[in-house]
């Protein structure tokens, strides 16, 4: 029967990367110089998570998936995914700024690397004082003006920069130009896919004197040159209320900010749910009496075919629970 899961976090160290993921989150990847990104929740091919408990341990997520299908993901999930899990969850930590970037949308995707396109949230976790980020353009520019502003290192000058703090919420659809910056970890929820053309690395060598591959040619058509004005995510973060942050056509997020007992009743939902947890800890509790912790940095994906967990705060908990519309 299934149960909910937990995985075995997946490391990568970059050459942005720091330490966070085990000062703050309490992650040990001891055997890497640094850590920029964990993958917590991941269906892309060559980084498919691992159940970490219960009596499915040491499967794949694809094993699983292909084995329960819409038990695991519902049933118009699987319908549209198939055997492709279509979230993908990441811990994030920058002990430097990110590469200026920007991903491509489904039909661009396709076309160029028979793969999902990306779009992507961010909810921040921790930011050092004046930690900044990019979302988008400050200003309307034409393409000729931005290829312009990339041949002649001038970029920056036509991003949209702002402070970030703990709990904004910034909601990237493919073809946002954007970047983290320096001194920020955050949790991102995104399309299943590892495409990301990067424009601008900031001219930064690798300990071997190299610079890292940029594509400037692929990013020009992927780009969403408009200018939107606002780009943060506004949403109350209400005490003891689920609180919706993004809806799109790829994922819902709501932001549960408790420190009481919660029940939340899954049967409406035809999608699986993944929780992350953000701040704090809990337990969760399921029809069956199956209970598990999570404490800050740790996500639990439940399967369509549990009708409803009850999540304990220790304290005061904030969770992202997230789940394909």
């Amino acid at each position: 029967m299934l149960y909910p899961l937990t995985f075995t976090p997946i490391f990568k160290d970059k050459i942005w990367g720091g330490h966070k993921i085990k000062s703050i989150l309490g992650k040990d990847f001891s055997s890497l110089p640094n850590c920029g990104e964990t993958w917590e929740v991941s269906g892309v091919p060559g980084n498919i998570s691992v159940v970490k408990e219960g009596a499915l341990v040491g499967e794949t997520l694809q094993a699983v998936l292909e084995k329960y299908k819409e038990q695991l993901v519902g049933k118009h999930v699987y319908e549209k995914y198939g055997n492709e899990f279509p979230l993908l969850v990441k811990f994030i930590d920058a002990n430097d700024d990110l590469s200026i970037q920007v991903h491509p949308n489904d039909e661009l995707a396709k076309k160029r690397h028979n793969s999902f396109g990306k779009t992507e949230m961010w909810y921040i976790m921790q930011a050092d004082p004046g930690a900044k980020l990019n979302a988008g353009f400050n200003r309307e520019v034409t393409k000729d003006e931005y290829v312009k502003a990339v041949s002649d290192n001038t970029i920056t000058d036509i991003l949209n920069i702002e402070e970030a703090h703990p709990g904004d919420v910034f909601f990237l659809p493919a073809g946002r130009v954007h970047y983290i910056g320096k001194g920020l970890l955050l949790a991102e929820i995104q399309q299943t896919s590892d495409i990301t053309y990067r424009i601008y690395d900031f001219d930064r060598k690798d300990d071997k004197g190299q610079t890292r591959e940029l594509h400037t040619e692929q990013a020009v058509d992927a780009i969403d040159y408009h200018y939107y004005g606002d780009y943060k995510t506004h949403y109350d973060k209400k005490l003891n209320e689920s609180v919706n942050a993004v809806t799109s056509d790829y994922f819902v997020t709501n932001v549960l900010h408790f420190d009481q007992e919660v029940m939340h009743d899954y049967t409406h939902l035809d999608s699986f749910v993944i929780l992350v947890c953000v701040e704090g800890a809990l337990t969760a509790q399921t029809v069956g009496g199956y209970s598990f912790d999570l404490k800050m940095g740790e996500c639990a994906l439940i399967p369509a075919s549990v009708s409803s967990v009850t999540l304990i705060p220790e304290g005061t908990m904030t969770v992202l629970e997230s789940y394909v519309p």
